[in-house]
C-alpha cells in the first residue's frame, strides 16, 4: 500500500505543487489549509508523514503539533517561512522530526520526505511491528532496572508506569540501548538518529538528551544513566 502523507498548508498554490510532486512519487496525499480540519484528517487517517506548514489561520502549526504529538508518534515535517533559529528550536520543543525553510527546492522537500519515511520502515523493522501483529514474533522489552523499552508497542516505562515521549526521545533512547557502554560522539548520534541530510547542529542531540533524562534519571542533574563524557559525547548505562 501506498505510504499516507497529510501536507497542511493554507497556500492554495504550494499546497497543489506538494500534493501534485508527491503523487508522482507514488504516495497517497491528502490535503487541507485549515488547522482544525488537519486535526480531524489526521485522526481519520492516521498517516504515515504530516508536513506541516507553521503559520496557518486558527491553530498554528506548533498547536497543531503539539497536540497531535500527546495522541500520535507519525513524524512532522514542519515548513517555515522564516529562516529563523527561534522557530526551529519551538518546532523540536513541540515534536517536530525536522523542518524546512521556505522557499525550498522540491528535490529537496522529496529527499527529507523520503528519508524520513525511510527511517520509520526500518524502526518498524527493527521492532518487528507487522509480525507482531501477525503473531509471528514475540514483544521484544529490554530491561534496564527500573527502565523498560517495550520496542513492540512503542513505550517507555520507569517503574512501570508509561511516561509520554516524543518520537525522536524514544527513538534516542532505543538507540542508545543498542549501544550500551559505547562513547558515541554528538556528530554520530546525529547522523544515526536524526539522519545524514538534517539540517541541524549537536544542539539538537543535547536538548533531546536534557529532555530524557527528565524523564528517565532520578536526579536529572547527575545522571547515571545518559553519562556525559568531556570533549567526546554520551555514553548509555544499562
Amino acid at each position: 500500500m501506498a505510504e499516507k502523507i497529510l501536507v497542511v498548508d493554507d497556500e492554495i498554490s504550494l499546497q497543489e505543487t506538494l500534493a501534485y510532486n508527491l503523487k508522482k512519487q507514488g504516495y497517497d496525499v491528502v490535503t487541507t489549509g485549515d488547522g482544525e480540519d488537519a486535526l480531524v484528517k489526521a485522526r481519520e487517517i492516521h498517516p504515515d508523514l504530516i508536513i506541516l506548514d507553521v503559520m496557518l489561520p486558527g491553530l498554528d502549526g506548533f498547536e497543531i503539533c503539539r497536540i497531535l504529538r500527546k495522541e500520535m508518534t507519525t513524524p512532522v515535517l514542519m515548513l517555515t517561512a522564516r529562516d529563523d533559529e527561534i522557530d526551529r528550536v519551538v518546532g523540536l520543543e513541540v515534536g517536530a522530526d525536522d523542518y524546512l525553510s521556505k522557499p525550498f527546492s522540491m528535490r529537496e522537500l522529496i529527499a527529507r520526505v523520503k528519508a524520513m519515511l525511510r527511517r520509520v520502515r526500518l524502526i518498524r523493522e527493527e521492532v518487528g511491528q507487522e509480525d507482531a501483529a501477525e503473531g509471528k514474533v514475540k514483544p521484544e522489552i529490554l530491561t534496564f532496572g527500573n527502565l523498560r523499552i517495550d520496542m513492540t508497542r512503542r513505550e517507555i516505562l520507569v517503574d512501570d508506569q508509561v511516561i509520554p515521549f516524543k518520537p525522536k526521545e524514544y527513538e534516542l533512547l532505543t538507540f542508545f540501548s543498542k549501544h550500551q557502554g559505547q562513547v558515541l560522539s554528538r556528530e554520530f548520534i546525529l547522523e544515526r538518529v536524526w539522519g545524514w541530510d538534517f539540517i541541524g547542529d549537536s544542539r539538537t542531540v543535547d536538548v533531546h538528551v536534557r529532555w530524557l533524562r527528565e524523564k528517565i534519571e532520578k536526579d536529572p542533574a547527575n545522571p547515571t544513566r545518559i553519562i556525559t563524557v568531556r570533549g567526546a559525547g554520551y555514553r548509555f548505562e544499562g
